[in-house]
């Protein structure tokens, strides 16, 4: 599984690199369809918010989530609740066909 990160309006730090890497490695497990995974952090400096736009790339299709808080980790845990339960209903409609 490859894990691509860009930051818009912020440097990727190796902190900040490795969380992100060490939580989408934990979908490798529910996620055995997936590819890739593109991660876009980017920080709206007027709202103060922390942004994460994702695209996973599987075997079946793409799954797209985003998520925005005010810290970049919550926005990032937040984003992998989201791709989580995506994950989960994913593989249930594949199982029911």
């Amino acid at each position: 599984m490859q894990i691509n990160i860009q930051g818009v309006g912020l440097k990727v730090t190796d902190a900040l690199h490795d969380y992100v890497t060490e939580k989408f490695n934990k979908l490798e497990r529910k996620g055995d369809l997936i590819t890739s995974i593109s991660i876009t952090l980017t920080v709206e400096k007027l709202q103060q918010i922390a942004k994460c736009d994702l695209a996973v790339v599987g075997g079946g299709g793409t799954l797209h989530a985003e998520a925005q808080e005010e810290d970049m980790y919550a926005a990032i845990d937040a984003l992998i609740d989201k791709v989580d339960r995506q994950l989960v209903k994913y593989k249930e409609k594949i199982k029911h066909e």
